[in-house]
């Protein structure tokens, strides 16, 4: 049986091949973003079976079948809350949360087993996988956030909130009365907890919301500018490989 790690982090694919060697289960190859994994797909014959990690340094994992045919069964190996497990239960794809309990890795392992002689060839739908990973309905995203301002806490809605963004290796909200303030965050990680159908990541300095949107004009190089109520410091631009998502998102 060949296997192979695609994950992250070296040290937690290392982690996993020790224990998959306590099951007596060899590992070929450990494999850690989208970009290489395509390339090793497309140079090698496929393994029996992928332990796989969803998010990748490069991107989501999804990404390297949307570029090669999966032969291979698949075991997740996720972080992701319990709400977005239920799309790999419906694919019929085995998944251990991490940590990776040894009990729950051989149980897997086991489940594989017992299937192996069917060689049967998984079809599974990436698609729906990502729809369940980002269905707005079933996650909570933020509603306010907290700050803090000399001795004081300060409770700001995502209603009240221009835009976000980045300086000097810094995250602040603006505010629709013209204030700023520095919070103790990432616009990656914004990106994760603000509903993606009222906020937009347009570029790497800022995310805005919809009803922030005062003007759109043409800009240089295909590029779009936003022209927010309030804030002046900087132009919001579109960068121009957002330009059709972002007319996608406005509707």
């Amino acid at each position: 049986m060949t296997t192979i790690i695609i994950e992250d982090e070296k040290p937690a694919a290392r982690l996993l091949h020790r224990k998959l060697q306590k099951l007596n289960i060899e590992v070929g190859v450990m494999l850690h973003s989208v970009e290489e994994s395509i390339e090793w797909f497309s140079k090698n014959e496929h393994p029996d079976l992928i332990f796989l990690d969803i998010q990748l340094s490069d991107g989501l994992s999804f990404e390297i079948f949307e570029k090669t045919a999966i032969k291979s069964a698949i075991i997740f190996t996720t972080a992701y809350d319990e709400y977005a497990l239920r799309a790999f239960k419906l694919n019929s794809i085995d998944y251990l949360l991490k940590p990776i309990d040894e009990d729950d890795l051989e149980v897997a392992v086991s489940k594989f087993k017992a299937r192996l002689p069917k060689q049967e060839t998984l079809q599974l739908d990436f698609d729906q996988i990502k729809k369940m990973l980002s269905n707005p309905f079933e996650k909570n995203y933020k509603k306010r956030f907290t700050v803090k301002i000399g001795q004081h806490l300060k409770v700001i809605s995502t209603d009240e909130i221009e835009c976000f963004f980045s300086e000097n290796k810094g995250t602040y909200i603006h505010t629709f009365d013209n204030r700023n303030y520095l919070i103790e965050s990432t616009l990656e990680v914004l990106e994760q907890e603000l509903d993606p159908a009222d906020f937009y990541r347009v570029s790497r300095k800022f995310i805005i919301p919809l009803k922030a949107i005062k003007e759109i004009v043409l800009y240089s190089n295909s590029r779009l500018k936003v022209i927010l109520p309030s804030y002046k410091d900087d132009e919001v631009i579109v960068s121009r490989e957002k330009v059709s998502e972002f007319k996608t998102w406005i509707g």
